[in-house]
């Protein structure tokens, strides 16, 4: 039988509050939040930082976080080429780029020093290309550009194709036709910052997908626990964001790049999300997921199992 219940982080279903957090609907769904939100003013200053080592990239990244700034977050375009981007509000802009229609956002990273955004254009400035995956609809071809129009550039019409295409497998056939096999690696892992060096060494030599999307990830209070989640209160992550598909020409067991991506997350003390594809054990996921605590909650609030459980549908998709 199913309830509402409300969860706050001292009344009695205060471990439902932290434990709902990467439960993915397995535990049931939110039906009304109450969040914080910040102060905000017109726009946001831009600075782009360019790194000619990994090493000075992410003691920039550490040096950063310790600062007084409104946001942070960065792109890795090659191994030798990583910018750091820092965001500032500020009351007054000398001009406004737009990234929402023939501009692209990812693109002028790599072409200038300083930038500024209106505040709402700064939260959406991703949405217009997703990321960089415009490119894979062909989205960034200016006559494609004009044709789809402001409207339809934006990450509800990219889903919708990847959608169809899931659907009807078109590249997949056109893959085969062509004498290839592909695997999606659609990810997104938080890796240590001290161990963010090893990763990327592993990743240049195995999934090599640029841009990278980088993201520093760290808890606002030390004493709260995600218990679903699991990462060490006293350490700044890194997120590392990457999507495409990898073509080969021999035949690979299934899974086989997102299997080695998942082995280096866990050596390195990282984290997993759980949004895309994973191809962990039955133990190998319950070892990282806290099956004690999981397996406890469900008893208390999905009893009957009226929801699929974390496993079942995030690494089964059941």
């Amino acid at each position: 039988m199913l309830t509402t219940v409300t969860c706050t982080p001292d009344n009695e279903h205060s471990r439902l509050f932290f434990g709902f957090p990467n439960s993915y609907g397995t535990l049931g769904y939110a039906l009304k939040l109450k969040i914080k939100v910040i102060p905000v003013k017109p726009y946001v200053r831009l600075t782009h930082i360019r790194h000619h080592t990994q090493a000075s990239y992410f003691r920039d990244f550490d040096s950063h976080c310790a600062q007084n700034i409104d946001f942070v977050d960065g792109t890795i375009f090659h191994p030798d080429e990583c910018y750091l981007t820092i965001g500032n509000f500020v009351d007054y802009a000398p001009y406004t780029s737009d990234y929402t229609y023939r501009n692209i956002y990812y693109r002028s990273i790599q072409k200038r020093d300083e930038d500024y955004l209106a505040t709402e254009d700064y939260i959406w400035r991703w949405d217009t290309d997703w990321f960089w995956c415009s490119q894979y609809f062909f989205a960034q071809h200016p006559i494609v550009r004009l044709l789809l129009g402001r409207k339809r550039l934006n990450s509800v019409t990219y889903t919708k194709i990847m959608r169809w295409n899931r659907k009807w497998k078109l590249t997949h056939h056109l893959d085969r036709m062509r004498g290839y096999s592909s695997e999606a690696v659609i990810q997104d892992v938080e890796i240590p910052l001290n161990r963010c060096v090893d990763f990327l060494n592993f990743y240049f030599n195995t999934i090599k997908i640029t841009p990278i999307w980088t993201c520093p990830v760290k808890r606002l209070d030390r004493n709260v626990e995600f218990p679903l989640y699991p990462l060490d209160p006293e350490k700044i992550y890194i997120n590392f964001g990457f999507w495409n598909s990898i073509r080969h020409r021999r035949k690979m067991m299934s899974g086989f790049y997102n299997r080695l991506v998942e082995d280096k997350v866990s050596e390195l003390g990282g984290m997993k999300s759980l949004y895309s594809d994973s191809y962990y054990s039955h133990d190998q996921f319950w070892d990282i997921y806290n099956s004690k605590e999981y397996w406890s909650l469900k008893k208390v609030y999905d009893a009957g199992g009226t929801f699929k459980d974390l496993y079942t549908k995030c690494v089964r998709h059941e």
